[in-house]
């Protein structure tokens, strides 16, 4: 029973310190006041003895605050019982602000459990009154005393209570923000697929038509040939149209899908011309030698300047914004620098005040179209003032599966 009781407890170091304290105390008062004068102990050993139990119960107060303070009240009564001189130890009164303290702390007031307590730190008043004769003051000392060990006790437990409450908070928020953001990667990720999915069946379309062609062109004494190009059309034309059901899969009820023909970084100087328009000074350079890019490659690389300058436009409070694309031997590299101030402040990967970024989700979308092909996106304040954006697109890496 008694190991049922106390299966998982465990005093902590404050327990054993009180512990110590109201026994060590509680010891050198007993013999150290020892003598027959008026205020002296008589007989030592009783309370010697009662301190020593007092001091040990304190290491269960957290476990059973009430039924510690029940038992100290039974000590004190016990003590004075056999010690008959009529001294009243300190350490009995220390030991019982120190519970009462704990029971206020133990439990809400309006709870049976507080009502109980409660209860019982009001016989524990009422018992510090029989153990010597007390004046109007020291009952009034008393009560002040007591009032300060409850009302402490209560602070304590609401100041815990708030404590916890903002710890569950703060975890539900964390849970709901990674909630968000691997929603978001979900929803980028399909938009990504969308997009990709035209650019494939645009091309598989046209493989199929250059492959009718080729047949019709050859004549009769060809017939194998026909045949098995005739074959590839077949094919190419069930794969198309399975790319269709793919995408009717991807873009859902709640998305048409306009079809239109995806740009890439061809299309750059429209969206710079765009992005002045609405009163932003952007300075597009480009370096190196421009080669042909794959048309996956030169979406993404479009999607993330267009979506920086939509992040530069709505938080960055900027008045210029300095585009550079540079084509290099064994990668393409985009930068993004503006003079903002707002920018610093972005959620890592999650859409402004206004909600949703049109184009996708900030970094979180910039992010996965650079993983997408291997390269890798870095962005942060810039020392002086502004934001910058850089990602880089290796051309001699395989596509990262995200």
């Amino acid at each position: 029973m008694l190991r049922r009781l106390l299966r998982g407890w465990r005093p902590t170091w404050l327990d054993v310190l009180l512990s110590l304290a109201v026994g060590v105390t509680g010891l050198v008062e007993s013999f150290g006041r020892q003598g027959f004068e008026p205020g002296q102990i008589a007989d030592p050993v009783p309370l010697a003895a009662g301190a020593v139990v007092a001091g040990t119960m304190l290491l269960l107060r957290r476990r059973f605050p009430v039924a510690v303070l029940l038992a100290l009240i039974s000590v004190g009564l016990a003590v004075r019982a056999m010690s008959g001189d009529g001294y009243y130890a300190a350490w009995h009164f220390y030991s019982t602000l120190i519970l009462v303290h704990t029971v206020a702390s133990a439990a809400e007031l309006r709870s049976r459990r507080g009502f109980a307590g409660l209860a019982c730190v009001l016989a524990a008043y009422a018992g510090l009154q029989t153990f010597q004769r007390n004046d109007v003051a020291e009952v009034m000392i008393g009560a002040v005393f007591m009032g300060v060990a409850y009302g402490s006790g209560i602070l304590l437990r609401r100041q815990i209570d708030q404590t916890l409450r903002l710890a569950e908070r703060a975890t539900r928020l964390e849970v709901e923000r990674e909630e968000r953001a691997r929603r978001a990667v979900a929803e980028e990720r399909a938009r990504i697929a969308r997009e990709l999915h035209d650019i494939v069946s645009h091309n598989v379309s046209v493989m199929t038509l250059h492959t009718g062609g080729v047949r019709m062109r050859l004549g009769d004494e060809h017939a194998r040939e026909r045949d098995m190009l005739l074959g590839v059309e077949r094919a190419g034309r069930e794969a198309v149209e399975e790319l269709r059901l793919m995408l009717g899969v991807l873009r859902g009820t709640g998305d048409s899908g306009s079809g239109a023909p995806q740009p890439d970084l061809d299309q750059l100087d429209e969206l710079v011309t765009h992005v002045r328009q609405a009163g932003l000074d952007v300075r597009l350079r480009i370096a190196g030698e421009p080669r042909p890019l794959a048309p996956g490659l030169g979406l993404s690389a479009y999607r993330v300047i267009q979506e920086a300058l939509t992040n530069v436009l709505k938080h960055a409070h900027a008045t210029g914004v300095d585009v550079v694309v540079t084509h290099g031997r064994t990668g393409l590299d985009v930068e993004i620098t503006d003079d903002g101030t707002g920018g610093a402040s972005l959620p890592d990967g999650g859409p402004g005040p206004d909600g949703h970024i049109p184009g996708g989700h900030g970094l979180i979308g910039m992010r996965e179209r650079a993983a997408m092909h291997g390269g890798e996106l870095s962005a942060g304040p810039v020392p002086g003032g502004g934001y910058r954006v850089v990602a880089r697109f290796p051309l001699d890496a395989p596509a990262g599966t995200g």
